[in-house]
C-alpha cells in the first residue's frame, strides 16, 4: 500500500492560487493512478481530478476545468494539483488518493482508489 501526505493548503482570497502536493512512500507510486478529491462541510467527498500512472489520461470534474491542473513527477514520488482562479465554493478539505488505474469511461469514484492521504484544508475567502 502507498502512504500519502498532502501539503500546500491554506487560506487564499477569491481569484488566488494554491498548489497542493501529494508525497508518496511505500509501494511504487509510479505504477498507480492518482486522484484528488475534496469534501466540504456537510457534503459528500467528491472527485476533482485524476491522472493515469503515465499521465496518458487526465480527467477533471467540470467545475474545475480550465482552472485546476493535475500533474505528477514519478521520479520524485509526488503528485500535484495547481489551483488557479479559486472560488469560495472550492473551499474544502482536499485529499489525494492512489489506485490501480482509471476507468476508460466516466469520472472516477472513491471506489477506484484504495490509498488515501489525511487531507489538507483549502479555504477561499470572498
Amino acid at each position: 500500500q502507498v502512504q500519502l501526505v498532502e501539503s500546500g493548503g491554506g487560506l487564499v482570497q477569491a481569484g488566488g492560487s494554491l498548489r497542493l502536493s501529494c508525497a508518496a512512500s511505500g509501494r511504487t507510486f509510479s505504477s498507480y493512478a492518482m486522484g484528488w478529491f475534496r469534501q466540504a462541510p456537510g457534503k459528500e467527498r467528491e472527485f476533482v481530478a485524476a491522472i493515469r500512472w503515465d499521465a496518458g489520461r487526465i480527467v477533471y470534474v467540470d467545475s474545475v476545468k480550465g482552472r485546476f491542473t493535475i500533474s505528477r513527477d514519478n521520479a520524485k514520488n509526488t503528485g500535484y494539483l495547481q489551483m488557479n482562479s479559486l472560488k469560495p465554493e472550492d473551499t474544502a478539505v482536499y485529499y489525494c488518493a492512489t489506485g490501480p488505474g482509471l476507468r476508460l469511461v466516466g469520472l472516477p469514484t472513491k471506489a477506484d482508489f484504495n490509498s488515501w492521504g489525511q487531507g489538507t484544508q483549502v479555504t477561499v475567502s470572498s
